[in-house]
């Protein structure tokens, strides 16, 4: 069947232009089967796993809907409500949204925790039409009064299994009772259970099914590789799958796995940074947008990173603690192969988690190639690619704590802060170099976050690299006009979208 391109399925021009200028001109498969009925004012339920390209399918609607109503902004009171489960997931959505409002003179904004509220209360002040936001963040600045829910023409809940999973669906309900119960509402999931299937019953009104696929749905592109180690083997192992050039994502079961196996990689001369809880929101977006941008090549991460995290490239998962439950396995791998492209995901498994991890496939539906592996048993190169060259990595407790380079200021450099309060521009100066800084940071002040992107005389919780970026991704428009730097996902709080900061690299499939 040919694709079918925007223009054919209803999309305004000046959002076709949008999309065609981010290098986007054909409609993936959930965008093709839902944007006829969501533009057509229904609401809408859509299944498809992480990758399929939902974040386009629910953001051209929700935008078309609203300059078709044309509705004044009015201070507080946004127009349009997208509620997703993570900052990181808040972050992605606005980076894709944020140039498609701009298109029609639209103003986005995201709410969540983590940072300081100011900026966000300012930006909700000065009227904004669209909100992104996580459920506790906003609830809490609906309760001091600063916003309300009573204008919103559209609602969207996105990942909205993952949001049960973490129990935000009380939340979740509380925010959808404060909306218009006539607003149009787009739902979108990578599986319909029981706790889905009650907010479809109380909020949806003769809602359209799309389901163009599941989270158990088999990838073609991705390969599946169980590695059989023994627990003194584990660690090189490991770090010969990650030791190649691509883009890698490793998950650990515990924030302390993730900090520790991010520092031993580093000095074995493999780039790599963390991603867990225990981050700031500051430090979390600086080394997401380190792994996005390039300067480094390897992701260690907890679940935290198994929903909503969108990055260019990603040619291996590496589950180092392999998850209890079939569904993490699923979402963690889902983070390769996406729209379309080819990965590889490789579960290490110890003898006393074979019998955990054979049950959890099966319940996965994976038919994994499973090998005994030892270091150097050649599996491991043809997996991982070519290899950087290692070193013997020191003690942990003998590391060093900060980033190359030493004091100065960390987050690579100062950024100017856009009206609402995100990042437009901040320089990176290379690791190691005489002023001390660290590079691959974000630009110094992070979106909503006032000062907390960088600070004097400390660096980042990782050390970055100055790798070569990589190329290619997922579907997101990028802006016609120039902005500044990337600042790791953060749109600009209360931005129009042409100024904030963007990748400059056409992307697919979000």
């Amino acid at each position: 069947m040919p694709s079918l391109s925007f223009a054919d399925l209803g999309v305004p021009s000046p959002l076709v232009t949008a999309l065609a200028q981010g290098g986007i001109t054909e409609a993936f498969p959930i965008q093709a089967a839902t944007l006829p009925d969501s533009l057509a004012g229904r609401d809408v339920l859509g299944r498809g796993r992480t990758g399929s390209g939902k974040t386009v399918a629910f953001a051209l609607p929700t935008v078309a809907m609203l300059a078709k109503s044309a509705r004044p902004r009015e201070a507080g009171k946004p127009r349009a409500l997208v509620l997703a489960p993570t900052r990181e997931l808040v972050n992605q959505i606005a980076e894709t949204m944020a140039p498609l409002a701009a298109a029609m003179g639209l103003r986005t904004m995201t709410i969540f925790g983590g940072v300081g509220q100011n900026p966000q209360v300012s930006a909700l002040r000065r009227g904004v039409d669209v909100v992104i936001a996580t459920p506790g963040r906003l609830e809490d600045l609906i309760q001091q009064g600063h916003c309300r829910l009573s204008q919103v023409e559209v609602t969207v809940l996105d990942e909205a299994d993952h949001m049960a999973d973490l129990g935000f669906l009380p939340a979740v309900k509380r925010l959808l009772d404060a909306t218009p119960s006539d607003a149009q509402r787009l739902l979108f999931s990578a599986t319909l259970d029981g706790a889905i299937d009650q907010l479809v019953k109380r909020y949806l009104h003769n809602p359209v099914t799309h389901s163009v696929d599941s989270a158990a749905s088999p990838v073609p592109a991705m390969t599946h590789h169980l590695f059989h180690v023994t627990r003194d083997a584990k660690p090189a192992v490991v770090r010969g799958l990650l030791a190649g050039q691509g883009r890698t994502l490793a998950f650990t079961r515990t924030k302390h796995a993730a900090k520790r196996l991010a520092k031993e990689l580093t000095a074995s001369g493999i780039p790599a940074v963390d991603l867990h809880g225990n981050l700031s929101q500051a430090a979390r977006q600086r080394n997401l947008a380190a792994f996005g941008e390039g300067t480094t090549r390897v992701l260690v991460a907890t679940d935290i990173a198994a929903r909503g995290i969108h990055v260019d490239d990603v040619t291996l998962v590496v589950h180092v603690d392999p998850p209890t439950e079939h569904k993490a396995y699923l979402h963690r791998s889902g983070r390769t192969a996406r729209a379309g492209a080819e990965g590889v995901v490789v579960t290490v498994s110890t003898p006393d988690e074979r019998a955990d991890v054979r049950q959890m496939m099966r319940k996965a539906g994976i038919n994994p190639k499973s090998s005994d592996v030892s270091a150097g048993h050649p599996a491991i190169g043809e997996l991982s690619g070519p290899s950087a060259e290692l070193v013997t990595p020191p003690p942990v407790s003998a590391q060093p704590q900060r980033s190359a380079g030493g004091g100065g200021r960390s987050g690579g450099g100062r950024g100017r802060v856009a009206p609402g309060g995100g990042a437009q521009s901040g320089r990176r100066p290379s690791a190691g170099g005489p002023s001390g800084r660290s590079a691959g940071g974000s630009a110094g002040r992070s979106s909503g976050s006032g000062r907390g992107g960088s600070s004097r005389g400390s660096a980042g919780p990782s050390t970055y690299s100055t790798a070569t970026p990589g190329s290619g991704g997922t579907q997101s428009p990028r802006p016609a006009g120039g902005g500044g730097g990337r600042t790791g996902g953060a749109a600009a709080s209360g931005s129009t979208g042409g100024a904030a900061a963007f990748s400059s690299r056409p992307r697919r499939g979000r």
